[in-house]
């Protein structure tokens, strides 16, 4: 009996210390996110610029390319190689280029999706010879019930893993709040990039699924970079307006002096050509192709600079050619340029050309489409390009009603830091409890069995036991 009450007491102690260790856990990420906000101070662009650089991502492909790009390969633009020199490409292993992040929370899953299907010499036929709009319509869904049986069966698991996935983090996240009682099969609904009620089969609704949810995906995506750098910009200039609250009038003085003077260092740099204009062509064609610009010839250029040779310009491509142009505003040497403006300016400008030069909106640029816009008089007499710096990200009521929303989230933090705190230090004490219960426990067991041995003694020399 002892025994057993022993054991149990254990049991209930282990089951403290997993308790207790997750809610440290937990209280530990709380206190991270409701610490006070980082003091400005020379320097913290850059610091900032690198924090946000770790998930800011290039700006994904549309469907079309997403689901082609598995089969052509990409590579980064080589914009500083002089490629009249170079005499013969050697060649490269396609399969050692991966394509691009698209950001979205199922990328590895699509990606996985687009390897398997190229592997079927059908389907891949049927995609090279598909146009944009019979993609996206889901016609090109269908021949999804002509591949081959071995490749079925490696996208029924690809959907399964990908199920299994997201049901993992369905549960993780209610864990976390501790819920019970909840349907995961029903919250598998928000996720529509694949069909949920069949998690087994892998079926042309889940490619006509996949191929729509991505196009839906990408085509606001750059709307949401554009929403989370506005955030970045407001959240950097709060953080600079609190740590000059904490400053001394002379040290305040001496920070605004400071601030305005890198931001006029900063203004002060070489005018900007348009992008897509010819004056900007021809600058990557002199300094970055290291050609003769009075040889300047359209179609030569975009030749040069499809880098894969697929008869398109594809977004990265098409960024690659203002690295010129970015290059004489930004450099990541400078305290007072910061490289997340540098990617939203570069952003903008692959905006900007693609909505001149993508006619028919497929997010990829021909050669003819190419050839049509060097044709338009804004190719030869843009106007000024304005900078970042010439333009407000947010107005003073924007701003205040970010810093309001903070302090709501800052105060909610802290309740829910308190509570944590408290049902620390509860299951502490119950912990406290249940060692010195196992302690107790262990004294009288051990006694047991002291008095066990005291009433039965020592063996004698001739084998006989003594009472």
């Amino acid at each position: 009996m002892a025994a057993r009450r022993r054991e149990r007491a254990v049991g209930r102690s282990t089951e403290q210390s997993r308790r207790l260790g997750a809610l440290e856990a937990s209280l530990f990420l709380a206190s991270i996110q409701q610490a006070e906000p980082r003091s400005w101070r020379p320097g913290f662009v850059k610091l900032a610029a690198s924090r946000w650089m770790k998930w800011r991502t290039i700006l994904p492909q549309c469907c079309f390319f997403l689901v082609t790009c598995a089969l052509t390969a990409l590579e980064a633009v080589p914009i500083d190689i002089d490629k009249t020199k170079v005499k013969a490409a050697q060649p490269v292993d396609s399969a050692k280029i991966e394509p691009p992040d698209t950001g979205l929370y199922y990328d590895e899953y699509l990606k996985q999706v687009i390897d398997v299907l190229e592997t079927d010499s059908h389907f891949r036929e049927k995609l090279q010879k598909a146009d944009i709009e019979e993609i996206k319509s889901g016609r090109l869904s269908k021949e999804l019930d002509l591949v081959s049986h071995h490749v079925r069966t490696k996208l029924d698991e690809l959907k399964r893993q990908e199920v299994a996935r997201l049901r993992m983090l369905i549960k993780a996240k209610l864990d976390s709040f501790q819920d019970t009682g909840i349907d995961h099969h029903a919250l598998l609904k928000q996720f529509d990039h694949l069909n949920h009620l069949n998690p087994n089969k892998f079926e042309s609704t889940d490619l006509d699924m996949l191929i729509k949810a991505a196009t839906s995906d990408l085509e606001h995506y750059d709307k949401a970079r554009h929403e989370e750098f506005k955030k970045y910009e407001m959240m950097k200039e709060h953080e600079r307006r609190e740590y000059l609250k904490t400053l001394s009038e002379e040290k305040r003085k001496e920070e605004e002096s400071k601030f305005a003077e890198m931001k006029k260092k900063h203004e002060n740099h070489p005018k900007v050509n348009h992008p897509g204009s010819k004056d900007q062509l021809k600058e990557v064609w002199e300094e970055a192709d290291g050609l003769d610009p009075n040889d300047f010839d359209p179609k030569t250029f975009f030749k040069l600079h499809d880098v894969n040779s697929d008869g398109f310009l594809d977004e990265q491509e098409l960024e690659a050619l203002f690295t010129k142009e970015l290059e004489k505003v930004y450099d990541p040497k400078n305290e007072e340029d910061d490289m997340v403006e540098m990617e939203e300016e570069r952003l903008r400008m692959r905006e900007h050309v693609m909505n001149e030069v993508d006619t028919n909106k497929d997010r990829l640029v021909t050669l003819e489409e190419f050839l049509k816009a060097t044709e338009k008089k804004e190719f030869l007499e843009p106007d000024s390009w304005e900078t970042l710096d010439q333009q407000q990200f947010f107005t003073e009521e924007e701003l205040k009603e970010y810093e309001n929303l903070i302090s709501v989230q800052e105060s909610k933090l802290k309740e829910k830091a308190d509570e944590l705190q408290k049902q620390k230090e509860d299951l502490q004490r119950q912990h406290e409890q249940l060692e010195a219960q196992k302690l107790e426990y262990h004294q009288v067991v051990q006694q047991m069995e002291q008095k066990k041995l005291q009433q039965i003694s020592p063996s004698a020399p001739g084998g006989e036991s003594k009472i």
